[in-house]
Order: C-alpha cells, then sequence, then structure tokens
C-alpha cells in the first residue's frame, strides 16, 4: 500500500533534525521516540505531530505553562522495539524530562523497568499492558483513557447494545482479527473470558506483521461465518482487511474496529470497501472543535503547524495528538501547583498525572468538549475511567453513531489486580499505598 509506504526526504529530514534540540535546564521537555517512516507512519506523523501541535500552541499563546517553556526532541524508531530502546537510552539525559509518549505497545514493554528505575512516566495512551493501569504496583505507567481490556468490554457492550442487549450476545459468534505482535495478543485472554460470560462463540485469527495478505484468514472467516469480526489491527493490515473482506463478501457493517484501526488512513486506501465500517474511539474526529481551529490560527498560521499536509488536520490520529498534548499539559499544571511553578522532576510530574481529574466542565474550558469525554486518574486507577463511543465511515468522514459507553471496570478491575500483583510477586515489587504516592523522589 503505497499510501503507507511512501517516504519523503521532507519527513527523513525532520525525523534527523528534530532529534538535534538542544534542551534547558529550565524547561519542561518531552522526548519522542517518533514513527515518521515505514509501515506505520500514518499514525506516527498525526500522532506526534498532534502533540507537538498542542506543545506549540501553549508555547505561542501561553509562553509555556506558568512561564515554563515546553520543548521537546524526537528520535526515528521506525515502530521497532530495538529503536525506541535506542533513542530511550540516547535522550534520557536530557533535563527536565517530564514524560514519555512512545506510542508503541512493544516499545512500551521494554521501557517498564527502565523508567521505574529513572522515575520518570510513561504514556501509554489507548494502549499498552493492561495491569499497569494498577498504580499500585506500576507507579510510572499509565494507559490513559483506555487500556487493552477495557476497550474489549467496550466493544462487546457495543456489540450487545446492537443486539438487543448482553443477554441476546448468547448463542452469537465473534471473530477477533488479531495484529501478530504483543498488542494483537494482549486480548485474547479477555475475548474468552467475555465469551464464556455472555454465551457467544470467539475465534481469534492472527494476521502476520505487517499484514500484507490476508486471503487464507478472511477464506477462514468466511467458512466461520460469523454474526461480527472485531477488526484488532494497525497500520497497513486495516484498508488490507477491508477490501480482502469485500473480495470474500463479508459485510463493512459488521466489522467494528478497534482504536488502533479507527482512522481516515485506515478507512480512505480502501475504497467503497470501507463504507459502513464502525470503530470504537476515544477521542472525536474533524476540526470543529475549539482547541483544534485555535491550532489551526494560532499555529498553522504563524507557520508552525507540524503536519506536512494540512488536510490532516483535525483527522483521528491528529486529535488523538492533541488530546495526549491536553493529558501531559495538564498533569504538568496540577503538579506545578503542588510543587511550584518551575521546572518539575519527573517524580513530580508522575504525582501530577496521579492527580489528572479533568471533568467534562474542565474538558470544555480547554477547549475539547466532546472532542473527548472525561479522565479521573488516581494514584491507584492509572486508566482514568476513560469512556468511549463509536463512529462510522461514510465514504468521506466518521460520525459518531454511539453516546459515551462505559466498559465494565468492576469485572475488569480485580483481574488487572490479580495480574499485576503476580507481577509484583514476581518481581519482588512493594505494592504501594497512598501514602508511598504522596511521597516524592528527587
Amino acid at each position: 500500500m503505497t499510501f503507507f509506504r511512501s517516504i519523503t526526504a521532507a519527513a527523513i529530514a525532520a525525523a534527523v533534525s528534530f532529534g538535534a534540540t538542544v534542551v534547558r535546564a529550565d524547561e519542561q521537555h518531552f522526548p519522542l521516540q517518533s514513527y515518521r517512516v515505514g509501515p506505520y507512519a500514518a499514525g506516527g506523523t498525526g500522532f506526534f505531530g498532534g502533540f507537538i501541535d498542542y506543545l506549540n500552541l501553549i508555547n505561542i499563546r501561553d509562553g509555556g505553562v506558568n512561564g515554563v517553556k515546553l520543548t521537546w526532541s524526537e528520535g526515528e524508531t521506525q515502530y521497532e522495539v530495538e529503536k525506541g530502546v535506542e533513542v530511550y537510552e540516547r535522550l534520557k539525559s536530557n533535563p527536565g524530562i517530564a514524560a514519555w509518549n512512545p506510542l508503541s505497545v512493544g516499545i512500551a514493554y521494554a521501557m517498564i523497568d527502565r523508567v521505574t528505575q529513572d522515575k520518570v512516566p510513561l504514556l501509554t495512551i489507548n494502549h499498552g499492558r493492561t495491569d499497569t493501569t494498577d498504580g499500585r504496583v506500576f507507579p510510572y505507567v499509565f494507559p490513559l483513557l483506555l487500556n487493552p481490556y477495557s476497550e474489549t468490554s467496550g466493544i462487546v457492550n457495543y456489540i450487545a447494545s446492537k443486539e438487543g442487549g448482553v443477554e441476546s450476545l448468547k448463542g452469537k459468534k465473534i471473530v477477533v482479527l488479531y495484529h501478530g505482535s504483543p498488542y494483537g495478543k494482549e486480548t485474547i485472554p479477555i475475548y474468552e473470558l467475555l465469551a464464556e460470560k455472555y454465551g457467544f462463540t470467539v475465534s481469534q485469527i492472527e494476521v502476520p506483521h505487517p499484514g500484507n495478505e490476508q486471503q487464507a484468514q478472511w477464506l477462514q472467516i468466511r467458512r466461520e461465518r460469523p454474526d461480527y469480526v472485531v477488526l484488532r489491527g494497525w497500520g497497513v493490515m486495516n484498508p488490507v482487511a477491508l477490501k480482502t473482506a469485500q473480495k470474500t463478501g463479508f459485510p463493512a457493517a459488521k466489522i467494528i474496529g478497534n482504536v488502533w484501526s479507527n482512522s481516515e488512513e485506515d478507512v480512505i486506501p480502501a475504497g467503497d470497501a470501507a463504507i459502513g465500517y464502525t470503530a470504537i474511539t476515544t477521542q472525536a474526529s474533524g476540526n470543529t472543535y475549539p482547541v483544534v481551529q485555535e491550532i489551526q490560527k494560532v499555529v498553522y498560521d504563524a507557520g508552525k503547524g507540524n503536519l506536512e499536509d494540512k488536510n490532516r488536520i483535525g483527522s483521528v490520529y491528529h486529535n488523538l495528538g492533541i488530546v495526549n498534548g491536553i493529558l501531559n499539559v495538564e498533569a504538568v499544571r496540577i503538579a506545578q501547583e503542588k510543587f511550584g511553578q518551575r521546572t518539575l522532576t519527573g517524580d513530580e510530574v508522575r504525582w501530577g498525572f496521579e492527580h489528572l481529574k479533568l471533568d467534562p466542565a474542565r474538558v470544555e474550558a480547554l477547549g475539547a468538549k466532546d472532542l473527548f469525554h472525561s479522565i479521573n486518574v488516581t494514584w491507584d486507577n492509572h486508566e482514568g475511567e476513560g469512556y468511549v463511543t463509536f463512529q462510522q465511515w461514510d465514504g468521506k468522514k466518521w460520525n459518531v453513531v454511539s453516546d459515551w459507553i462505559a466498559p465494565d471496570w468492576a469485572l475488569l478491575r480485580p483481574i488487572i489486580e490479580k495480574s499485576s500483583e503476580a507481577y509484583a510477586a514476581e518481581k519482588g515489587i512493594k505494592v504501594r499505598t497512598a501514602e508511598d504516592a504522596d511521597a516524592i523522589v528527587n
């Protein structure tokens, strides 16, 4: 798919030059393990572009956060774990690091022990290791808004709503088509658990990375004749899945995409094969939201926008990057209220994330009403009870087709704690208390 594989000289030059940013000790710094080239460049350029655009907005409009300028540097990873670790080791000596935001499950897994030792937050918005939701065991890891298990619960709840309630799931057949990576495999046990709980049959089929060839998988799906297919894809896998589904006669309206199968870059290359396709999301697409319009006016009109293609402003990945920027900046702002209007340590920013409470009123004040719902992070819940919604592709744009939906947190929390406590026992980690969470290590 040339849509994803095209690599421009400008993109390569940008990836190299961004990594050379000079960092000062009186600034708050965000080192970025980005990927602007390779098979997942569409996601990387959109997300990191939106994140940087929001940091630029805060610097230009507000002069930083209470006078502290926000800076960043980039290292190209091409979504590869080894390169992500190399970037971490190379950039971690920069002063004033606030948080890491790799947008990669593989890289995040490789960083958990490192950030814990270095006492700097690791954000895995909408992805990551599910049991890192338990801040008692993982103090420096934050799967903000949505972890893989709550995503799964949200998708199953949405399917139930289409069928008339959870009792109507009994006897249904669902196929999960998943990316052959740690990210793709993360939800295998929770789909099995929910199938047992609600009485539906689940079949889980792997697509090897990167997902260019899926004929055999869709022939298997055609034989199984499921009621729904959940597409747990990434990058090139997604449009290939939609086009192959059309060739084998499976309707797009019966395919539900996960949070990494929900972008314009996933559906536009698939053409009319994507019409009617639905996907989960934590943030809406579009450029009608005040914060997005302000980025257009303040950042792009000043020639400081990060996206090469301005038509991508307000796209799914770009808006996710903006939301991620909001969460990072607000955590810094909250931490400054306690520790002072200055450059913060990583552990102080960790405290800020553990007190990151943005209710709908605060979200509206930030110019993001209806862009995302809310978040309420605590020292022991690092996901923050994020709500999800569902959007459907009409051939030109995404349209929201559901209310904000709450996953079944009561069902999921004991599973998360069992896993995190087993990890703590294996690693000899002391399970934190609320008092431990308030202690700051300088």
